[in-house]
């Protein structure tokens, strides 16, 4: 985990490595200083003239003002280090997520990697800021002023022994109470994370039904939930705090009780007044330092649970992968399925998808019709690669997906999903994520295309209208346009839209699949609807059920061969009917 963990330390290697140096020359200052006040006190009991007053203050001066120095740099470097660290952490795992596969992404939750890359990064950003200064200042501390406290009062510093035993197993039982609470607190946080990420997403859908109530409730719970384990485990945590003071506050009842008593009867011979108060200031340093150490072994036990997370993050290797010599051209958009099955975990007792086999021809225009749960999207994710098949063999343009460059082959699949996604920006930043170089003309032929140019040209700014994260600020058919259209940019081989047309008129939606019929007659289009009029004059039409194919042939064949397809059709021209007659 640790050497994981440092390879993000990178070009902050040299403040880390600065700020314990740093560190150690102040400590060394502070510690000296008591030393030579001691002996400042003795020379005052025994008579100093001023020149040698002035030198002891001169020497306390310059000592001071370096402790001061170190301290500052240190902290300077520190948070440097601290920072930059975090910052390479958080980018190690944001580029190794991107590297992801969607079922690396199904594995983790989006909601878990969210807190992962916020709050389970700032609790090693924390850590890592202890242990590069505090957890180098506090030990080296406690031993400087152990060895001084020894040298300047003897047998008296052998209560410092006493005390480590005691808060050693102290920590010891913090530390085995804690460490299971702060596990199972950061997967609720995930779960915390998961609800107030989907109730976000769907506010509209919230209000719409007046859940507003059950959702708070549904908070609170979760929220409670993340507090009672919270709460249990700081009421352990907070035992440090009197365990800590009691060992202080009898170390100092100690020293200045028999330190007072030997000063006095022993009449400064074992133990005089200088080497008294410097032992109370060692005293004190001791104990503060074991208090920090204290602190740093909370803030590392709460933080080694989210160092064990961002590392599950950074070890997780995409279950896709490019082969060693892959192909790097696209003949054309020709799929074949050679009898796949697939299914999305291994543990899963189904396959979603049994014994496809299907054979494309490029330019042909395939529609796949079938109920929810009939995995229509499933089967056209396979060709992209988003995922792999568990049995069979996916072919483009004749070779196996498994054998095409990843960015080369999704590069010629254009696929506009079930969840259309805008991005926060404009509408041709929007538009530029299907070609980062397309021109002008090349977005308004694309819009045009899809039938998006019509309503962009209403807006004020037209195609520099600023989209909302999400695409809130336009329509569903809109959003679903804009979506055709960037895909349509890529310039693809194989187009496929999943039910990408679903929140457009009929009129709209048979405009949109003429125009793909003039102008990109070459490139495959694979259509996934509900509506059979949306499907109706392609090539070939697909009929899915429970993850096979039902049937599949034109809409005539389907019409005299498919029951169901023929019962489909029905009901949906028998609905469309009865709507045209009610609004006459």
């Amino acid at each position: 985990m640790i050497k994981t963990l440092a390879k993000s330390i990178r070009e902050y290697k040299k403040p880390s490595i600065l700020a314990p140096v740093l560190v150690t020359g102040e400590v060394i200052m502070e510690c000296i200083i008591p030393f030579i006040i001691a002996n400042l006190v003795n020379e005052i009991q025994m008579g100093i003239d001023m020149p040698t007053l002035l030198g002891y203050a001169a020497v306390l001066i310059v000592m001071a003002g370096l402790s001061l120095a170190f301290g500052a740099l240190a902290g300077k470097a520190c948070s440097t280090a601290s920072c930059g660290f975090a910052r390479n952490l958080r980018k190690d795992m944001f580029y190794k997520i991107q590297g992801y596969s969607f079922e690396n992404i199904d594995k983790f939750s989006v909601s878990s990697l969210v807190t992962r890359l916020t709050t389970d990064i700032t609790n090693v950003q924390m850590a890592y800021m202890m242990i590069i200064r505090t957890a180098v200042r506090s030990p080296l501390m406690l031993i400087f002023s152990f060895v001084m406290g020894f040298v300047m009062g003897g047998k008296m510093a052998l209560i410092f022994l006493v005390t480590i035993p005691v808060l050693g197993i102290g920590l010891f039982f913090v530390t085995k109470k804690t460490m299971p609470l702060f596990r199972r607190v950061f997967r609720k946080y995930d779960n915390l994370n998961a609800s107030i990420q989907e109730n976000i997403r769907g506010m509209r859908v919230v209000k719409a039904y007046v859940r507003e109530d059950y959702e708070k409730k549904k908070f609170d719970y979760a929220a409670e939930d993340v507090q009672k384990d919270f709460t249990k485990a700081e009421r352990i945590l907070a035992l440090n705090n009197p365990l800590m003071q009691f060992c202080i506050y009898g170390v100092m009842v100690f020293v200045l009780s028999f330190g007072s008593y030997t000063v006095i009867t022993s009449q400064g011979l074992d133990l005089d007044v200088g080497q008294m108060s410097s032992l109370l200031t060692y005293s004190f340093q001791i104990l503060m330092s074991l208090m920090m150490l204290s602190m740093i072994f909370v803030m590392i036990t709460m933080s080694a649970e989210s160092a064990e997370r961002i590392v599950e993050v950074l070890n997780e290797e995409s279950a896709l992968h490019n082969p060693e010599h892959p192909v790097l051209d696209v003949k054309d958009g020709s799929i074949d399925f050679d009898h796949v099955s697939f299914k999305y975990s291994k543990k899963a007792n189904r396959n979603s998808l049994s014994d496809i086999d299907l054979h494309i021809k490029s330019g042909e225009i395939i529609g796949v019709l079938g109920g929810t749960g009939s995995s229509k999207t499933t089967l056209v994710q396979l060709i992209p690669r988003l995922y792999d098949a568990t049995e069979g063999t996916v072919k483009v343009g004749g070779v196996d997906v498994r054998d095409y460059d990843l960015d080369t082959l999704r590069n010629q699949v254009a696929v506009v999903l079930q969840k259309n996604e805008l991005f926060s920006g404009t509408i041709k930043e929007n538009l530029r994520w299907g070609n980062p170089n397309a021109t002008d003309e090349e977005l308004e032929e694309a819009c045009r295309l899809a039938q998006a140019d019509e309503f962009i040209q209403q807006f004020p700014q037209k195609y520099d209208t600023y989209i909302e994260q999400g695409g809130t600020n336009v329509s569903g058919g809109q959003k679903q346009r804009l979506c055709i259209a960037r895909a349509l940019l890529k310039k693809p081989k194989i187009l496929i839209l999943d039910d990408s047309t679903s929140a457009v008129d009929t009129r709209t939606d048979a405009l949109i699949r003429q125009g793909f019929r003039r102008f990109i007659p070459d490139t495959t289009k694979i259509i996934i609807a509900q509506r059979v009029a949306s499907v109706q004059d392609a090539d070939r039409i697909i009929l899915m059920n429970n993850g096979t194919i039902d049937a599949i042939g034109s809409h005539q064949e389907l019409m005299e061969t498919s029951p169901v397809y023929r019962e489909i059709y029905t009901s949906q021209n028998r609905a469309s009917t009865q709507e045209k007659e009610v609004e006459a």
